[in-house]
Formats: structure tokens, sequence, C-alpha cells
């Protein structure tokens, strides 16, 4: 009765297993380059991703290029603010560490720099996280908050800032404090001692891009500096992308949707809101300007940093 029982038992469990292709009937194949290529990245599937960014890799050897390339790849993926999180590595939301049907800004440029870098779905996760947080090291407290002295500076392997250079020394500046321990507690519900900095950001008035635009390149990235009753902040990024005309435009992710124009048209459309809110006598926020971060030309990927072991204190 016991080997009945057993057999019985073994039955069951192997009726829950995945069944398997009947003799003679082929596995599907995967799709086509040429049809892969006809999608979005939004589009595509993890493994379609993965056979995508192998491609781009051989037909685009220019970096800057396909930065642009991949990026336009992504126009008309919709826009959904708060996206990404830590889950499941941590729980304090439950988030998840990366998409691909939506973004917002920063994980639209972040996914587009860490797909060119890539020739592979296991690269370009490893990428992502590694453009994401300092030094690599996946936690809500080492992800890169802070456009400024975060992300600008822990990218400086990526990508080396030149405002100063381009506003000259007459250019505007506003200092920035950052408070990443209240912000962690209050937005994150976790506890960590880190002191309050300060730093003094450079950047380049709206009205003057025109003036600069020839000088930017595929693949630097966008700051938009915005105001708000005498405070400065970066409020939104994006990419640089040439035009077929040679016009360097604005290549980002805003609500509704990834999208291409020229750095007037983005302006105009902030101008527009900004006389809106003054209408409706809302105190909104307003476009000061821009930072541009250069792509740097010879680009060495630091390793990432090993992630500590939870619950252990690091060896001495």
């Amino acid at each position: 009765m016991r080997l009945i029982a057993l057999l019985l038992a073994a039955s069951a469990l192997a009726g829950c297993a995945t069944q398997p292709i009947p003799s003679g009937t082929p596995a599907p194949g995967p799709v086509p380059m040429e049809r892969l290529l006809e999608k979005q990245v939004y589009q595509m599937s993890p493994q379609e991703v993965h056979r995508y960014i192998a491609h781009m890799q051989t037909a685009e050897p220019d970096l800057r290029k396909r930065i642009t390339a991949i990026g336009r790849k992504n126009i008309g993926q919709p826009y959904k603010l708060h996206l990404l999180g830590e889950y499941p590595f941590e729980l304090h939301d439950s988030l998840p560490m990366f998409s691909l049907e939506n973004s917002d800004c920063v994980v639209f440029a972040e996914h587009t720099y860490a797909m060119a870098l890539s020739k592979s779905w296991e690269e370009f996760f490893w990428m992502l996280q590694r453009i994401r947080y300092k030094d690599g090291v996946i936690g809500v407290a080492s992800r890169n908050h802070y456009t400024e002295v975060d992300w600008n500076l822990n990218n400086n392997w990526l990508v080396s800032d030149i405002s100063m250079a381009l506003a000259g020394p007459s250019g505007p500046s506003y200092e920035l404090t950052v408070d990443r321990a209240t912000f962690l507690k209050t937005r994150h519900q976790t506890e960590r001692d880190i002191p309050v900095q300060n730093s003094r950001e450079y950047f380049l008035q709206a009205d003057r891009v025109a003036e600069v635009a020839a000088q930017l390149q595929d693949g630097d990235f966008v700051n938009v500096v915005s105001t708000r009753d005498g405070g400065y902040w970066v409020s939104h990024v994006g990419l640089v992308a040439t035009g077929p005309d040679g016009a360097r435009r604005f290549l980002h992710s805003s609500e509704p949707q990834v999208r291409e124009e020229s750095f007037d048209a983005f302006i105009a459309r902030a101008r527009e809101r900004e006389q809106r809110n003054a209408r409706e006598g809302k105190n909104g926020q307003k476009l000061a300007g821009f930072k541009f971060l250069r792509l740097n030309d010879n680009i060495v990927v630091p390793p990432m940093a090993p992630q500590p072991r939870p619950g252990f204190a690091a060896a001495p």
C-alpha cells in the first residue's frame, strides 16, 4: 500500500509540471531580426531586448549614435511617475527594479545608457544597477536620488559637467542643500546617519541654449533646472539627440510619453505652463535653465562594489 501511495503522489506532482511539447511539434522559434526591429523597445520582451542590444553593438559601433538610436527606439513609451524601487531586494516598497513598459525621465535615461553600453540582457541589468546606485550597491539609501550631487557625481565615469564652461564665468549658479537622512526617513522609512551636504551648482539660462546648441553632442545628459520661491533644483532630465538637419534636440520621457523635440519647443511649453499657472493663481515651478553633462569619450566602467551581506558587519 505504501508503494501505491507513493506512486499516486508522484503522479499528482507530475500533473503540476509543464507538459512536454508533443513529439514532432517544433518549438516556436525567435522572431526574425527584421521583424523584431519593427517594434519599439517598450513593446519587446526581455528575451527580445537581449537580442536587440546585442544587434545594436554591431549595427551601430559609435556609442553616441547608439545611445540616440536606442533612445529613439523608445519614443511613444508611456510615462509613469514613481516607477521603480528595490523590490524584492528590499521591502520598503513594492516597486520593481526594472520596467520595459513604462518610464519616467530618469528611468528612460538610465535604461538608454545601460542598453547602449551592454551586449546582453545580463550585462544590461548589471549596468543599470551600476548607473542607478552609488558604487552599484543596491539599496534605497545608496540610490541616486538627487540629480546634482548623487546621479551626476556618482556617474562621473560616464558623464562630466560642462555647464560652467558653456555658461562662461558670469553664468548663474545656485546653492543646493541636501538632507538625505530626513528624506530617507520621511519618504522611505529608512534610518541613516548621513550629514547634510551643500554644493554650488552652475547652469545655463534657458534663453542662451541656442547660443551653445552646436557644441552639444549625441548622448550628452541634460538636466532641466527649475526654480520656485528662490530655490533651484534639477526637476527633469533627458538626452541630447542630433536631428537630420544637424539641429540639437531634446529626447526625454515626460507626460504622456517619451518624445523628441527641439529645445525651443520644450522651453515654449514650459513658458505656456507658467503663464497658465499665473492665470490660475498657482505658485508653480518655473524653468530657469539647463545643466549639460558631456558623455565621456573614453568610458571605463568601474567595478561594482560588493554587496554587503545583510545583518553582518563589514570585515575590518
